[in-house]
């Protein structure tokens, strides 16, 4: 059989019948007359070579062949109906969705924890995956549906690709709760000079959106100073408590770790602020499914108003 070649409508037609167990019966549903019906039921004989129905006493009874074709042909069909008139409605409670978000690993460890909490709470059935996009890969995975949406230091510059500003953030330091730069001091602030005396540990992950932390220590004039270079951000509470190292985070990331651990945060010098932004494909802007998930993010993780943000809209293209 040569699928290009099948009438669609047909498929609605097996479907009917394969319930109905009647050609007269299968056309009343269908608004069809009877030889509209049996004329259908001809040319899908024609069309799979094979009966799918044989007559009996007690109505047209299906072939094996059929029995296989039937229940797949109506599941697609339920499917599409669901997906077709569900199209401007969607409800939490009871979707079966699976959500899929690229975050860094830092992300992971500040938005996972919350998302996952209020998914729970308001969509039980729903699942959740953290997939690894590297940055530069984004728009390309929101276009081809590999993930619905992306938070972290993102500049999309692709067309079709939208974005939200949900906070702007500086980078910090944390060190062992004993540790004192170089020159002593009560500040928790650290003078360029000290910087430049430490010796420093950053995180450097295959997918992330924080690699603008090495990108700033290069402007400083700084990155000289790196003598431990971690693939997770997971490993530097561990590695700044048992030793002499700097490490240098998210203010968000490290006041999570104060709450954990015995840390000391220090302020930086001329630390640049940067956007964390949310990011999808435009096709998703109107869907109720996909509004419903950036609702969610915007109200656990925003941290300026949602009307005008500033980073809405289309990206330029790249």
């Amino acid at each position: 059989m040569n699928f290009r070649q099948l009438d669609l409508n047909l498929l609605r037609v097996l479907a009917v019948l394969h319930r109905t167990r009647s050609v007269t019966a299968a056309g009343k549903s269908l608004a069809l007359s009877q030889s509209a019906t049996s004329n259908a039921l001809a040319r899908l004989r024609r069309c799979f070579g094979d009966e799918l129905f044989v007559r009996s006493p007690r109505g047209l009874q299906p072939t094996q062949r059929c029995e296989v074709l039937a229940p797949a042909v109506l599941e697609h069909l339920r499917s599409l109906e669901a997906l077709l008139e569900g199209r401007d409605h969607f409800e939490p409670a009871t979707t079966d969705r699976h959500w899929k978000l690229s975050l860094s690993d830092v992300g992971e460890m500040l938005f996972l924890p919350p998302l996952a909490a209020r998914l729970r709470t308001e969509s039980p059935r729903a699942s959740l995956s953290n997939v690894s996009v590297a940055a530069s890969e984004v728009a390309a995975a929101l276009e081809a549906r590999e993930i619905d949406a992306a938070i972290g230091i993102l500049h999309p510059r692709h067309r079709g690709v939208h974005a939200d500003l949900l906070f702007r953030e500086q980078y910090v330091a944390i060190t062992a709760p004993g540790w004192r730069p170089p020159g002593g001091g009560r500040s928790r602030s650290l003078a360029f000079e000290q910087l430049a005396d430490a010796s420093l540990v950053v995180a450097s992950p295959t997918a992330t959106f924080h690699g603008s932390v090495e990108q700033m220590l290069v402007r400083m004039k700084l990155a000289h100073r790196i003598v431990l270079r971690a693939r997770h951000f997971g490993a530097l509470p561990e590695l700044t408590h048992t030793t002499d190292l700097v490490a240098v985070v998210p203010d968000m990331y490290a006041r999570k770790l104060e709450e954990r651990y015995d840390l000391r945060v220090w302020r930086l010098p001329q630390a640049p602020m940067y956007d964390v932004r949310l990011v999808w494909h435009a096709s998703t802007t109107s869907d109720p499914a996909h509004q419903w998930l950036r609702a969610q993010l915007h109200e656990l993780f925003s941290r300026v108003p949602t009307s005008g943000q500033a980073g809405r809209g289309a990206a330029s293209p790249g």
